[in-house]
């Protein structure tokens, strides 16, 4: 293996791995691969990665990001869906001894007992990856709910989703999916990443967002999975008032609207407002006010 080759994220030494390899992008797993090591450096940087981290990466894809990502890191554990890319990466990442590539479907994986086989259990634990476009917001879902203790989750997505993830009360981008994440995690926006930086070039620019584990939640609702339901109803119709889309979820009858009508008010919430304006505090105590009714989804 040649150590004086160009980094693998740069466009020569990526149109020579694509060529080497007769590969093409499949675009049923959203491959776009990055181009631009400055930008991978960032990403690194922001994820604060250091020899005191262990790091799962999603999708490797030729392993620009696999290789920063080890540079820094103490182990590298990479996740890749694409069996073409297995011997690749081999090739790839042979100069560092401590990045382990396997075949595994990060929504199917066991991450428990993976961490614990590859893992020593005495770093830090964190998630950095690009992810595939097609399917964030279930990687996203997935990892809050494995409730595993991630230091950080570090990935790239398209910029649209990131900026529902982070987004605040009262914005167009508020919505079931910005409570979902920020219940569990504190939220933000790093950097753009602009669409020119990719192979191929995607039609719209992505960015860096960083979740990090909140030490304790600010607020804890009676029963998560009511709250839960709650929100997503909330927001079915985006248009719609939450009088309306509580009836959607809770049903039209004399008696339930009596006690939508006694919670809201023992809340201090206008039926009439839309979900966008309410935080997460609100959703919390107008989740146990219903649960207290008796409501319950129809």
């Amino acid at each position: 293996m040649d150590n004086n080759l160009p980094e693998i994220a740069s466009p020569t030494r990526t149109r020579a791995i694509m060529e080497t390899y007769g590969l093409t992008f499949k675009k049923s797993l959203g491959q776009n691969f990055l181009t631009d090591i400055n930008v991978l450096k960032k990403i690194v940087a922001a994820a604060e990665v250091s020899e005191a981290d262990d790091v799962i990466e999603i999708g490797p894809g030729i392993g620009a990001l696999t290789e920063q990502l080890a540079k820094s890191a103490h182990q590298v554990l990479a996740l890749e869906i694409d069996d073409r890319l297995l011997p690749v990466l081999k090739e790839t990442l042979a100069p560092y001894p401590n990045v382990e590539v396997i075949h595994q479907d990060i929504l199917k994986a066991n991450l428990k007992e993976l961490i614990a086989e590859h893992f020593d259990g005495q770093h830090r634990l964190k998630i950095v990856a690009n992810l595939p476009y097609y399917i964030t917001t279930p990687i996203i879902m997935h990892l809050l709910a494995t409730e595993l203790a991630f230091d950080q989750i570090v990935v790239m997505m398209q910029k649209e989703v990131a900026n529902r993830l982070a987004a605040q009360p009262g914005s167009k981008d508020y919505g079931s999916l910005s409570i979902g994440v920020q219940y569990e995690m504190d939220c933000q926006v790093a950097f753009i990443v602009p669409k020119t930086v990719f192979v191929p070039q995607p039609k719209v620019d992505s960015a860096i967002i960083s979740l990090t584990k909140k030490k304790a939640k600010e607020y804890q609702p009676q029963d998560e999975r009511f709250f839960h339901q709650l929100v997503r109803g909330a927001f079915m119709h985006r248009r719609k008032s939450l009088w309306n889309n509580l009836q959607g979820l809770y049903g039209k009858q004399a008696e339930v609207k009596e006690k939508l009508s006694q919670a809201l008010a023992q809340v201090e919430i206008e039926p009439s407002v839309r979900a966008e304006r309410l935080t997460i505090a609100d959703f919390v105590r107008l989740a146990d006010c219903l649960l207290a009714t008796g409501v319950k989804v129809k």
